[in-house]
């Protein structure tokens, strides 16, 4: 069974599987660094020796799923001993851990089943496919992770807008564009970003100026070549090349017949938003064109097809569906590439008091942070104008829970955590250090990419410091970020007994030192404890998703509702959209 086609029930199923997992170690996850040994955490919560964990846990990343042996499972659960309720067997933790993320779940779709599904459903919405693009490579404008992200995301969004015949999308959370911009040029589809930052919105402001500006320069060179593209039978056709263009059947005219400067391969999009581009090698090392070259890679590295060797009836489709993309930008008025606005944007938004020129559209989001993400799926639920959604959240920690009992009030009344009903009637709670868990990245912690652990060592010796000879240790104040300006562990606690306006005189170095000492020898206990917790974020982080597609379940009107997995999580660890799509249009059935 397609993971698209699950039922409530079945989604319903797979959370109680991951509640009753978590419900015996989420304490492990929510226990706190800086309290590791004020409150003794390891002898807590363990029976094992640290090197025991940490042997285990290299062992498991490096064989893939581990071998369950040891204690006799009637007297453990997930390895915790029923009785003492303290870790006795590491390898059926670790195996209980992979059994309960979501691949092993089995609820999530690839990003190319997405889009074939998307396809072999399409219907006949009298708008041209959106083209696919290539790998993008980094720049100085667009590093690889943003690149990565940006290209698998814009063609799922793409193909999205496509399904439900729409040509606006709505980018929430759009930061400094680089998302809505890509959507715009490569796609051309008409993006509204909204951001609460003036900030990001003025520098996307300056970004869409710059495109317009470059844009402008090859509107002529656009108008002749559609008049070449049209006369498909003149003298002149021998002496061009056609190259899928920037929305895959679009045709792009190149020059052939003259000298050097005439090979300069101007490309000539198919919209009067779609910038020219040139071959890398050429660039001008100007931001925006750099932008533009990475964008235009894939129709760079297109086949070329001679017109002489296209049937007649080929032609003939390819002249009309110019004549219909000519008489679309005739209607399409906008002049911007995208538009970026700010607000603070909520499930009660009116969205026609921000964009005038609305129309149906698809609504998502990049990485938005905190409570923004299950704020877009609300949205998305709300307002009849979303056909479909595709939202990639973050920053698990700034999430609100509406069950926290130490919560202050979530902003507007709504809380992030949790957004189903099904998870609210339960009054489920995760915890923020459990939250802040759900954000570590297994996949690069695996390769060594790990925890900073001499900051975290030094702030949880810093603590008993603090139990030990000052009353106010549990102040409201912060310690922040001191390790990075410190170089050993003696000047660390005399810059954060500073930043917390405490007396220094009480400690002697040798005093400061001997506690570091002490403790030095007990550092693989927080070693292994750190590796536990990365080891249970994908069931934390799997609980939050599944309570968001739960949610989508819910909903009546909405056909398809589907976690993918759209990123490699090795550049990009937040690597899960939440998909759906309004039924009141075409759509998928299962």
């Amino acid at each position: 069974m397609k993971p698209s086609s699950f039922s409530l029930t079945e989604i319903h199923r797979r959370i109680d599987e991951v509640k009753r997992f978590l419900s015996r170690t989420l304490d492990i996850a929510n226990a706190h660094t800086v309290d590791f040994y004020t409150q003794d955490v390891w002898s807590r919560f363990m029976a094992l020796r640290p090197e025991e964990v940490l042997l285990a846990v290299s062992r498991s990343e490096q064989q893939g799923e581990p071998q369950h042996v040891g204690t006799e499972p009637s007297r453990t659960t997930f390895g915790f001993c029923r009785d003492s309720n303290r870790l006795v067997d590491i390898r059926e933790l670790l195996q209980a851990a992979k059994a309960h993320s979501l691949p092993g779940l089995g609820v999530c779709m690839s990003r190319d089943e997405l889009l074939q599904d998307l396809k072999e459903n399409r219907p006949h919405s009298g708008i041209p496919p959106a083209g696919t693009g290539a790998d993008l490579e980094p720049d100085e404008f667009m590093n690889l992770k943003k690149s990565h992200e940006v290209q698998s995301m814009s063609e799922v969004v793409a193909s999205l807008a496509h399904h439900c015949g729409v040509q606006q999308v709505i980018d929430v959370g759009s930061g400094k564009g680089y998302l809505s911009s890509f959507l715009s040029l490569q796609y051309n589809l008409r993006v509204y970003g909204i951001d609460s930052s003036s900030t990001n919105t003025h520098g996307a402001q300056e970004r869409n100026r710059k495109l317009k500006k470059f844009s402008r320069a090859y509107q002529k060179h656009t108008k002749a070549a559609e008049t070449q593209v049209e006369a498909t039978h003149s003298p002149q056709e021998e002496s061009a090349e056609i190259k899928p263009g920037l929305n895959g059947d679009d045709d792009v005219l190149y020059g052939v017949g003259a000298g050097n400067e005439s090979r300069e391969e101007v490309l000539i999009g198919s919209s009067d938003v779609n910038p020219a581009a040139e071959r890398r090698s050429e660039l001008n090392p100007e931001t925006e064109e750099l932008f533009l070259s990475a964008l235009s890679l894939d129709v760079i590295q297109a086949p070329r097809v001679p017109p002489s060797q296209l049937s007649a009836e080929e032609r003939e489709r390819r002249k009309r569906e110019n004549l219909e993309r000519k008489a679309q930008r005739r209607t399409d008025s906008t002049g911007a590439v995208f538009s970026p606005l700010t607000s603070y944007v909520t499930a009660e938004t009116e969205l026609r008091e921000l964009i005038n020129e609305l129309e149906d559209a698809v609504v998502v989001g990049l990485h938005t942070c905190g409570d923004l993400a299950p704020s877009t799926l609300r949205m998305f639920v709300a307002k009849p104008e979303l056909s479909a959604v595709c939202s990639v959240g973050c920053c698990y920690h700034l999430l609100s829970e509406e069950f926290d009992p130490v919560r202050r009030e979530c902003s507007h009344g709504l809380c992030g955590f949790p957004l189903s009903q099904y998870l609210r009637d339960q009054s489920w709670f995760c915890g923020r250090n459990a939250r802040m868990s759900a954000c570590l990245a297994l996949e690069r912690v695996s390769l060594g990419q790990g925890i900073q652990m001499e900051s975290l060592f030094y702030r949880a010796v810093l603590h008993v410091i603090l139990r030990d000879h000052y009353s106010s240790y549990k102040s409201e104040k912060r310690v922040g970020n001191v390790y990075s300006k410190t170089k050993t562990f003696v000047d660390y606690v005399h810059r954060a007994l500073r930043r917390l306006e405490l007396d220094e005189s009480k400690l002697s170095d040798s005093d400061i030192q001997n506690y570091h000492d002490t403790y030095s020898v007990r550092m693989d206990e927080m070693h292994a404890f750190n590796m536990l917790k990365v080891t249970l974020a994908p069931c934390i982080e799997g609980l939050i998703l599944l309570d968001r597609l739960c949610y989508l379940k819910e909903q009546e009107d909405v056909s398809l509702s589907a976690l993918v997995q759209l990123f490699d999580p090795l550049l990009s660890p937040r690597c899960y959209a939440v998909v759906g799509l309004k039924s009141y249009g075409k759509r998928i059935t299962s």
